[in-house]
Protein backbone atom coordinates (compact mmCIF):
# COMPACT_ATOMS: atom_id res chain seq x y z
CA UNK A 1 0.00 0.00 0.00
CA UNK A 2 1.27 2.69 -0.97
CA UNK A 3 1.39 6.16 2.06
CA UNK A 4 2.59 9.44 1.41
CA UNK A 5 2.84 10.83 4.98
CA UNK A 6 3.17 15.00 5.78
CA UNK A 7 4.32 16.68 9.02
CA UNK A 8 5.86 19.44 10.48
CA UNK A 9 3.24 22.10 9.78
CA UNK A 10 1.82 24.43 12.06
CA UNK A 11 1.62 28.33 13.26
CA UNK A 12 4.57 30.14 13.32
CA UNK A 13 5.09 33.92 13.10
CA UNK A 14 6.19 36.13 9.90
CA UNK A 15 10.35 35.98 9.56
CA UNK A 16 9.94 32.44 11.35
CA UNK A 17 10.83 28.57 9.91
CA UNK A 18 9.29 25.36 9.78
CA UNK A 19 10.47 21.84 8.10
CA UNK A 20 8.28 19.84 6.52
CA UNK A 21 8.75 16.08 6.28
CA UNK A 22 6.78 13.47 4.10
CA UNK A 23 7.70 9.92 4.39
CA UNK A 24 6.88 7.35 1.61
CA UNK A 25 6.17 3.66 1.99
CA UNK A 26 5.13 1.51 -0.78
CA UNK A 27 7.13 2.68 -3.73
CA UNK A 28 10.56 2.27 -4.64
CA UNK A 29 11.80 5.87 -3.59
CA UNK A 30 14.97 6.12 -4.69
CA UNK A 31 13.55 6.36 -8.11
CA UNK A 32 10.83 8.89 -7.96
CA UNK A 33 10.52 12.55 -8.39
CA UNK A 34 9.09 13.91 -5.58
CA UNK A 35 7.19 17.24 -5.52
CA UNK A 36 6.12 19.93 -2.71
CA UNK A 37 2.80 21.52 -3.15
CA UNK A 38 0.89 23.73 -1.82
CA UNK A 39 -2.89 24.94 -1.74
CA UNK A 40 -5.21 28.08 -0.29
CA UNK A 41 -8.83 27.41 -0.13
CA UNK A 42 -10.33 28.76 -3.72
CA UNK A 43 -7.14 28.66 -5.36
CA UNK A 44 -5.44 26.41 -7.09
CA UNK A 45 -2.93 23.83 -6.01
CA UNK A 46 0.65 25.10 -7.14
CA UNK A 47 3.87 23.52 -6.93
CA UNK A 48 6.35 24.91 -4.64
CA UNK A 49 9.47 22.94 -5.22
CA UNK A 50 10.22 19.61 -6.54
CA UNK A 51 13.74 16.91 -6.86
CA UNK A 52 14.92 14.84 -8.61
CA UNK A 53 15.60 11.27 -7.42
CA UNK A 54 19.38 11.78 -6.60
CA UNK A 55 18.72 15.21 -5.19
CA UNK A 56 20.77 16.10 -9.15
CA UNK A 57 18.23 18.54 -10.14
CA UNK A 58 16.21 21.16 -8.08
CA UNK A 59 13.08 23.53 -9.46
CA UNK A 60 11.42 26.00 -6.88
CA UNK A 61 8.42 28.42 -7.61
CA UNK A 62 9.82 32.21 -8.08
CA UNK A 63 7.90 33.00 -4.77
CA UNK A 64 10.02 31.02 -2.80
CA UNK A 65 13.23 31.01 -4.09
CA UNK A 66 16.29 31.80 -1.37
CA UNK A 67 13.84 30.88 1.28
CA UNK A 68 12.75 27.28 0.56
CA UNK A 69 15.07 24.28 0.55
CA UNK A 70 14.05 20.86 -0.55
CA UNK A 71 16.16 18.02 0.43
CA UNK A 72 15.69 14.57 0.24
CA UNK A 73 16.82 11.29 2.37
CA UNK A 74 16.71 8.05 0.56
CA UNK A 75 17.85 5.82 3.08
CA UNK A 76 14.78 7.49 5.19
CA UNK A 77 12.72 7.28 2.22
CA UNK A 78 11.29 11.08 3.26
CA UNK A 79 11.67 14.49 1.52
CA UNK A 80 11.72 17.76 3.34
CA UNK A 81 11.02 21.77 2.28
CA UNK A 82 12.71 23.48 4.92
CA UNK A 83 10.92 26.61 5.03
CA UNK A 84 12.65 30.31 6.14
CA UNK A 85 11.67 33.80 6.13
CA UNK A 86 8.03 33.06 6.40
CA UNK A 87 5.57 35.25 5.19
CA UNK A 88 2.12 35.91 5.45
CA UNK A 89 1.35 34.22 2.22
CA UNK A 90 2.84 31.33 2.35
CA UNK A 91 -0.26 30.42 4.40
CA UNK A 92 -1.05 27.14 2.96
CA UNK A 93 -1.70 23.46 2.99
CA UNK A 94 1.13 22.18 1.88
CA UNK A 95 1.23 18.31 -0.29
CA UNK A 96 3.82 16.12 -1.19
CA UNK A 97 3.19 14.31 -4.19
CA UNK A 98 4.93 11.75 -6.61
CA UNK A 99 3.89 9.87 -9.84
CA UNK A 100 4.70 5.95 -9.89
CA UNK A 101 3.60 4.00 -13.28
CA UNK A 102 1.61 6.56 -14.44
CA UNK A 103 -0.43 7.60 -10.87
CA UNK A 104 0.05 10.24 -8.94
CA UNK A 105 0.10 9.80 -5.32
CA UNK A 106 -0.74 12.58 -2.08
CA UNK A 107 -0.50 13.21 0.84
CA UNK A 108 -3.21 14.05 3.40
CA UNK A 109 -1.50 17.05 3.50
CA UNK A 110 -0.30 19.31 6.33
CA UNK A 111 -1.25 23.05 7.17
CA UNK A 112 1.40 25.83 7.64
CA UNK A 113 -0.29 29.01 9.14
CA UNK A 114 1.96 32.32 8.98
CA UNK A 115 0.60 34.89 11.71
CA UNK A 116 1.38 36.94 14.31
Amino acid sequence: QVQLVESGGGLVQPGGSLRLSCAVSGLTFSSLLMKWYRQVPGKERELVAHISALGTSIYYEDSVKGRFTISRDNAKKSVYLQMNSLKSEDTAVYYCNTRASLKDYWGQGTEVTVSS
